[in-house]
């Protein structure tokens, strides 16, 4: 995920219908559902089509579109969706091959066939959309059809992490009469066969949001505990907090600020409840070689040697995040502490000698960038002390600035920032996922980075390795050359909170293992304690 910063929107009035468990009301063509849940989000979607994006527009395509393979709710690893059965047809691990179920059909009425899969996942590949996906597809050759169920992938290199691949949602299936092939869909609809039929989305203005109502030919794994729901998006955090007290909406994901969890948390045996589990989400700041300053290592170790990472996470984030040194985060294998092992704590005197035996001896400007609207309005707040940190040395002057993310992506794709920040949220629980995706030509933060140790040896090396744990040195030594080059620098892993009304149940089931929100967990209870 994220960069997926992820998204779930907003009812056109703002009230939340009752919802019972267990029971729905079906309704007539056209009216409104009688019970309807509202989940606000700070993560908007940069794209409705799947083709066009890499980040926490997941969010929202994990709900209305399915995938060949998925996460059932408490799984980490992928298991049939869209397909009835996949596997791999050689111990090459070059040939993967899915049979459908039989029977699926698109919400416009077309059928979800081995056609339509290849179409979806072609499609990728031709577009190459800036911010797309199609890096997730590296390995893959051809896509081939036999009859009408079955789809075989043939791949140019061993990648036993493909089924993680065909598990994001960045692949999800889409109805070939509705999205070209050759280019991206632009109007404010989708047209999947996931848990939820997307009836509106509206995309800017006080509701902005998407409504969502239960699908009523889906087949798949969701066990939907509701009927319909509407994503309510918020380019403010405040707002949607309070929005939630005022109960215009039944629960948040994504976007609170610390001083916002600890103070609904204060509020647990009150009207709302916040749930709280472990995340993989992880934030990092990308330095631009394309810039003067940020192209030169002894710049960017400089930076490494004077983050004071618990400082940054205990005043901005007060315990709802912990101090990252990889890029692979705690509770993902792999981990390490490189950056702490080699930079040891904030330090002027050393950041001092690495400029100076680099020749630079004044104090080294850069602008530091962030999106205003995508991880929360605690962001302002960290590249702030991001900011005080480096200009208390001495060593670097810093200008932040920052811009709504729609504009910010756009900064980003064309190489226009010298630093910025970043948050991801993993494609799939697996270390693969918080390497690959930063390096290469083509990759999700638009920054090539271009590492043949990494691309050429260490990943085709692991990806030959089913057995994931026995993949994990390869990925130690990877980050070993993420230290050496400092062109990412971890600061914080997340943790995940879901704060909803107290009759609202299912929070703790809603997160699935990219940390993308299924909706469908969410349920209003008949009663309560």
């Amino acid at each position: 995920m994220f960069d997926r910063a992820r998204s779930l929107r907003a009812a056109a009035a703002l009230t939340s219908l009752s919802l019972l468990t267990g029971c729905g009301v079906l309704t007539e063509e056209g009216s409104e559902p009688e019970h309807r849940l509202s989940v606000g989000t700070t993560s908007k979607p940069s794209k409705l089509d799947p083709a066009g994006a890499w980040d926490g527009s997941w969010e929202l395509y994990r709900n209305v579109f399915q995938t060949l393979l998925s996460y059932p709710t408490g799984s980490s690893s992928p298991t049939p969706d869209a397909a009835k059965s996949c596997g791999f047809a050689d111990t090459a691990h070059r040939v993967y091959a899915c049979t459908l179920q039989p029977g699926l059909t698109f919400s416009d009425g077309t059928a979800l066939d081995a056609a339509a899969v290849r179409h979806s996942i072609e499609r990728i590949v031709r577009i190459n959309a800036d911010g797309g996906p199609k890096g997730l597809l590296s390995s893959l050759q051809t896509v081939e059809t036999e009859g009408k169920d079955k789809v075989v992938f043939r791949l140019n290199k061993p990648d036993a992490t493909f089924p993680f691949v065909l598990a994001t949602p960045g692949m999800a299936l889409v109805s070939p009469g509705a999205y070209p092939a050759g280019s991206l869909r632009t109007d404010n609809s989708v047209v999947g066969s996931g848990p939820y039929v997307m009836k509106a989305y509206r995309p800017k203005g006080a509701d902005s949001g998407a409504d969502l109502e239960r699908n009523p030919t889906y087949k798949g794994f969701a066990d939907r505990k509701n009927e319909a729901v509407t994503i309510r998006y918020f380019d403010d955090s405040a707002k949607m907090v309070k929005a939630l007290k005022d109960k215009q909406i039944d629960a948040t994901f994504r976007g609170l600020t610390a001083e916002q969890i600890v103070g609904l948390q204060d509020q647990s045996n009150g009207p709302i409840k916040v749930t709280e589990s472990p995340g993989s989400e992880i934030h990092y700041l990308v330095f631009n070689p394309k810039d003067r300053y940020a192209a030169k290592p002894a710049v960017r170790r400089a930076v490494a040697q004077l983050v004071d990472r618990p400082a940054l996470v205990e005043k901005v984030f007060k315990g709802t995040a912990e101090p990252l040194y990889s890029m692979i985060p705690t509770g993902i294998a792999g981990h390490t502490t490189d950056f702490f092992d080699t930079y040891g704590r904030a330090d002027a005197t050393e950041a001092k000698r690495i400029l100076r035996a680099a020749g630079i001896t004044e104090p080294v400007p850069l602008a530091f960038w962030y999106p205003t609207d995508r991880y929360g309005s605690a962001t302002a707040l960290e590249f702030a002390e991001l900011k005080r940190q480096l200009e208390a040395s001495g060593l670097f002057r810093i200008t932040i600035k920052g811009l709504e993310w729609e504009e910010f992506s756009q900064g980003v794709q064309k190489g226009s920032f010298p630093v910025f920040g970043r948050g991801w949220a993993p494609d799939y629980p697996d270390p693969d996922s918080f390497v690959s995706p930063f390096v290469g030509e083509n990759n999700a933060i638009s920054t090539p980075y271009v590492v043949p140790e990494i691309t050429g040896n260490l990943l085709p090396k692991s990806r030959r390795e089913v057995r994931r744990d026995k993949a994990i040195d390869y990925f130690v030594q990877a980050q070993d050359v993420l230290l050496r080059d400092a062109r990412l620098l971890p600061l914080w892993q997340g943790k995940m909170y879901v704060a909803t009304l107290e009759d609202i149940g299912g929070a703790e089931l809603t997160l699935d293992p990219q940390t993308v929100m299924q909706v469908w967990e969410l349920y209003r209870k008949t009663s309560w304690d």
